[in-house]
């Protein structure tokens, strides 16, 4: 697949006498970019005097006919740019609004503070662990008014070993987005994928509350929560890779390796074509691309995650009227039909099951992302905790 790009810098004569001086500058780029396009292909082209030609298109817009492309972003860069549509509210997203001096958001996280039921509790830890909740809601409350999509909330990874405890915390985040009128159906609970996780999910499901699997690294994971029913499942193509460059000794990532295969998008089009193939109604995310070769190489999945870099260089590449159709549909349920499975693969999962057929990949990769939550967690009540009470409160 060719791009024609436009050359930093132009002095050619002929070619810039077929931009109008008078066109605003983003004409004039595509102007001059169709002229290089018809030199290198030597045929006339006959334009109208205003507007783009309609059988240029971009990388972006290629992608997007067969994938759902969401900005791997936080609300302060540019929702012009990328408008997302979709969000999620996390301990690190909480940080990042507390450390700017001044953003649309930080008043949510001031009405939290503010918070009567909560300040009026005498425990310490369950007065910051409220502001926490209500903090989430309030900026994913402010989320859902900006995007179409649904807003994932974080689940306090402390309680990614407790079943009861993760679905007791759903239900009172629900209470809180309940009272400031967004509804359920907006709204994505995100969960670690330990088996705790993927049955808390399943309790959640079965009471019509949407469920967001995280920190899958492996294909027992990720056919346990289609199991399970999960809404969406996200796996990080690009965390495996780095794992399995720099570790041995797991037989699934060995497996991917021997076949020639990525490991991370191994992982992908083997949970792809097993939701598919099996009729479950688990959403797939795919998440931690490093390259538009990624995005390329998984096009078809539901969701692909990809940082504003990529995104920008996907917009800036234009596709001739030749290219734009050179993009394959790499993931789809007619190609799934067609995969088989092994045996062991097949199985009903539960803990035990599980627990064996995670390798050490996913054991390692899952602790360290439980790790992370856990910190971020710890420092967003540790900073309420100093900042409490806000001014004027």
């Amino acid at each position: 697949m060719s791009v024609v790009s436009l050359p930093a810098s132009s002095s050619s004569s002929s070619s810039s006498s077929l931009v109008p001086a008078s066109l605003p500058p983003p004409l004039q780029y595509f102007r001059r970019l169709i002229s290089l396009a018809q030199q290198r292909r030597s045929f006339p082209r006959i334009f109208a005097s205003t507007g783009l030609d309609a059988d240029l298109s971009t990388e972006f817009d290629a992608v997007s006919r067969f994938s759902e492309i969401v900005p791997d972003t936080v609300i302060f860069d540019d929702f012009e740019r990328f408008p997302p549509t979709a969000a999620t509210v996390t301990s690190a997203l909480l940080l990042g609004i507390a450390s700017l001096p001044s953003t649309k958001f930080k008043s949510a996280i001031e009405t939290a503070l503010a918070d009567t039921e909560c300040s009026d509790k005498e425990n310490i830890e369950e007065r910051l662990s409220c502001f926490y909740s209500k903090a989430l809601v309030n900026v994913g409350g402010e989320l859902a008014k900006l995007v179409p999509g649904r807003v994932s909330t974080e689940v306090d990874a402390r309680l990614a070993h407790d079943t009861l405890g993760i679905v007791r915390k759903v239900h009172d985040l629900l209470k809180l987005y309940n009272y400031i009128e967004i509804p359920s159906e907006r709204i994505l609970f995100k969960i670690p994928s330990t088996w705790e996780g993927i049955e808390a999910s399943k309790l959640l499901e079965s009471e019509g509350i949407q469920t967001h699997l995280t920190f899958v690294y492996s294909f027992a994971q990720a056919a346990a929560a289609a199991q399970a029913g999960s809404s969406v499942i996200q796996i990080f193509v690009g965390r495996i890779r780095d794992w399995s460059c720099n570790h041995s000794g797991d037989p699934e990532v060995e497996a991917a390796r021997r076949k020639g295969d990525d490991p991370g998008l191994a992982l992908v089009t083997s949970a792809y074509n097993y939701i598919h193939k099996y009729g479950y109604k688990s959403k797939l995310m795919a998440a931690a691309v490093r390259n538009k070769q990624d995005v390329f190489s998984l096009l078809g999945v539901d969701y692909i995650i990809a940082p504003l870099k990529i995104l920008q260089s996907l917009k800036e590449s234009i596709t001739l009227p030749d290219e734009k159709y050179s993009f394959i549909r790499k993931l789809s349920p007619n190609s799934a039909m067609a995969c088989n499975f092994r045996e062991e693969e097949l199985v009903r999962w539960d803990a035990a099951s599980l627990s064996s057929g995670m390798g050490p990949a996913a054991k390692e990769l899952l602790a360290a992302g439980l790790d992370g939550y856990v910190n971020q967690t710890r420092r967003v009540e540790e900073l309420f905790g100093k900042i409490w009470p806000p001014p004027n409160v």
